[in-house]
């Protein structure tokens, strides 16, 4: 079954900001693919540094490694927040993850947040392989 992620109307969903460098798989709706580094993640979607911005609006394939398992979704792109030395980054919001993906980042996204509350260093999130 398919889970289709709500951001709560007045509650900002927690996010995560991964200090270790993360890559994610993007693949564009025309078959494209591209390489980012994810900055930080959430339930609801993330942050992702790519090299050039992608289009507002795009809906892209977006999938990532962490300790509990491969995360792969559908994304909206959304507009690209500033210009690095190393490209744009860039906002994404989940549309659709299925179950078992929205499983593996909501243990991932805990485990990381009762880490940061014990002041230890998390690494459940790693390279992924490709889409």
């Amino acid at each position: 079954m398919t889970h289709f992620p709500q951001p709560h109307p007045s509650r900002r969903a927690v996010r995560v900001q991964l200090g270790d460098v993360v890559l994610a798989a993007i693949r564009l709706e025309d078959g494209r693919h591209a390489k980012a580094k994810l900055q930080s993640i959430s339930i609801t979607g993330g942050l992702l540094q790519l090299p050039r911005s992608l289009a507002q609006g795009d809906f892209v394939e977006v999938a990532f490694q962490t300790q509990s398992g491969p995360v792969h979704g559908m994304a909206e792109i959304l507009n690209p927040m500033r210009k690095t030395s190393e490209g744009v980054l860039q906002p994404f919001r989940f549309v659709a993850l299925e179950d078992d993906d929205h499983r593996r980042l909501r243990t991932s996204l805990d485990h990381v947040s009762d880490s940061h509350l014990l002041g230890l260093k998390s690494s459940v999130f790693s390279v992924p392989r490709t889409i």
